[in-house]
C-alpha cells in the first residue's frame, strides 16, 4: 500500500501564536487563581466554585473556535501544594485544513504536592486535510493527582467528510517525582491504512483516551470502572492499569458517546481518588 508523504506540521509565524499561563494556590481551605497571563486568543472565564471553595473551576476560551494552519496554542498551569483545579473547554476544538504549515497545541501542567488537576475538555474535530501536532506534559509531585482525557474525531462523519489527507502527531508524557508513569507517541498519516488497521482505528472515526495518574488503582476500583454503563451504538472500550496510572480507551463513531462514557468513568474515579462527589460542571449541560 502506498503511503502519503509525511505532513509538515511545524507552525508558521503567520498564524495565531496564543499563550495562556495560569497559577493556582491554596489559601486556608480555598483554591485561588493567583495569577494569569495571556497572549492572543486564549483566555479563561471567571473562576467558579460549584463544588465549594476547595476546587477552582475554570473554562478555557478560544474565541476563534477553530485552529488554522500556522496557529500554535500553548496552555500552561501550575498548581501549588494542596490546590485543586478543574479545567474544561466551552466547545469542540475544530482543526481546519492546512494547505501549508500545520497547527500545534501544547499543554504543560505542573501539579504540586497533594494537589489535583482535572483536565476535561470537549472533543477535537480533525477536518480533512488538517495537519496537527498535540503535546501533553504533566509533572506531578508526590501525592499529586491528574485526571484528564482527549477525544479525537477523524473527519466529520455527520457531514459525510472523511479524514483522507493530512496528519496527526501526538506526544503524551506524565511523570511523578521525576519517575515516568506514562509515555505515548504517535505519528498518524491520513491514507496510510491506520483508519482500518486492527492496531489503529479498526474502521472507527472517533477515539479517546482517559488517564488517571498519581496513585495505584486497586482491583475493586478497576472493576467498578469496567462496569460503567456501556456507551450506545457500535463501539469498543477498555480499561487497564499500570503502576501509578489507569487508562481508559474508546473507539467508536460518536464523540458524544465517548464523552458520556468518560464522564461515567470519571464519576467512579473522582470520589475514590479525590474524595470529592462527582458533580458535573454546568457547562456540560449546555
Amino acid at each position: 500500500m502506498s503511503r502519503s508523504p509525511a505532513p509538515q506540521i511545524g507552525a508558521a509565524d503567520s498564524g495565531w501564536q496564543a499563550n495562556l499561563d495560569l497559577s493556582f494556590v491554596q489559601r486556608e481551605d480555598r483554591t485561588l487563581l493567583a495569577a494569569k497571563s495571556h497572549r492572543g486568543p486564549l483566555q479563561v472565564q471567571k473562576a467558579l466554585y460549584p463544588d465549594g471553595p476547595g476546587i477552582c473551576h475554570v473554562t478555557v476560551l478560544h474565541p476563534p473556535g477553530g485552529v488554522a494552519g500556522g496557529d500554535a496554542l500553548t496552555i500552561a498551569a501550575r498548581l501549588g501544594s494542596g490546590s485543586r483545579v478543574c479545567m474544561t473547554t466551552c466547545g469542540a476544538a475544530k482543526w481546519y485544513r492546512c494547505p501549508q504549515a500545520g497547527a500545534q497545541q501544547r499543554l504543560h501542567f505542573e501539579v504540586g504536592a497533594g494537589a489535583a488537576l482535572e483536565w476535561l475538555p470537549r472533543e477535537n474535530i480533525l477536518f480533512d486535510g488538517s495537519k496537527t501536532a498535540m503535546q501533553l506534559d504533566v509533572e506531578l509531585a508526590c501525592g499529586a493527582r491528574f485526571l484528564g482525557w482527549e477525544i479525537l474525531c477523524f473527519g466529520r462523519r455527520a457531514s459525510g467528510e472523511e479524514w483522507r489527507r493530512g496528519g496527526l502527531r501526538l506526544s503524551t508524557r506524565i511523570r511523578q517525582a521525576d519517575r515516568p508513569l506514562w509515555t505515548e507517541r504517535a505519528n498518524i498519516l491520513a491514507g496510510s491504512g491506520f483508519d482500518t488497521s486492527p492496531v489503529g482505528l479498526c474502521g472507527y472515526s472517533v477515539s479517546g483516551t482517559f488517564v488517571a495518574a498519581g496513585t495505584d488503582i486497586d482491583a475493586e476500583l478497576l472493576a467498578a470502572c469496567r462496569a460503567t454503563v456501556p456507551v450506545g451504538g457500535d463501539s469498543r472500550r477498555g480499561v487497564t492499569r499500570t503502576p501509578g496510572i489507569l487508562v481508559a480507551r474508546y473507539l467508536g463513531h460518536s464523540s458524544q458517546d465517548a464523552f458520556r462514557w468518560f464522564t461515567s468513568v470519571w464519576t467512579v474515579l473522582r470520589p475514590a481518588l479525590l474524595s470529592q462527589p462527582a458533580i458535573a460542571p454546568r457547562l456540560w449541560a449546555c
